[in-house]
């Protein structure tokens, strides 16, 4: 939803700002993809610019978008984006192994489609394996949910 509102705002910034007016640059929803367009490589990649400065605005991690390299198409210029859903199976057994190396031994991880679940008695527990993700650099944005 939030990435649906930064989009509705990064078309309204791009149609009235002067230096996109005549480039032919656009963002919108493409399926499951974002398609940006435009008629320069640097107009497209300013394009990428101000979608990418909404979503921060609206509070979503930029390692959530993954962007690929424009490409010509045409007359125009065009990347396309995807919003990453959920954790990848390697990456959930790598966080996993960080959980059971580095935690509190009271913690169980469990893989549960495209989440992880971590579960423990202890509250403390918890919040020791929530700041020990936080501190490691994965390249996957974390999102915490269903805290008790």
């Amino acid at each position: 939803m939030e990435a649906s509102n930064a989009l509705t705002q990064a078309q309204k910034e791009i149609e009235s700002r002067y230096d996109f007016k005549g480039v032919g640059a656009s963002v919108e929803w493409s399926g499951e993809k974002i398609l940006m367009t435009a008629n320069s490589e640097d107009r497209v990649k300013a394009v990428l610019d101000v979608f990418q400065s909404k979503l921060v605005k609206r509070g979503i991690s930029l390692k959530s978008l993954d962007a690929g390299k424009p490409y010509a198409s045409g007359k125009d210029y065009k990347i396309e984006a995807t919003l990453k859903q959920g954790i990848e199976q390697d990456q959930a057994k790598k966080i996993s192994k960080i959980i059971r190396d580095e935690g509190p031994k009271s913690v169980k991880a469990q893989i549960q489609g495209d989440e992880l679940r971590v579960s423990s008695k202890s509250r403390d527990d918890l919040q020791d394996v929530i700041a020990l993700l936080k501190g490691k650099d994965l390249e996957i944005d974390l999102q915490f949910t269903n805290y008790r």
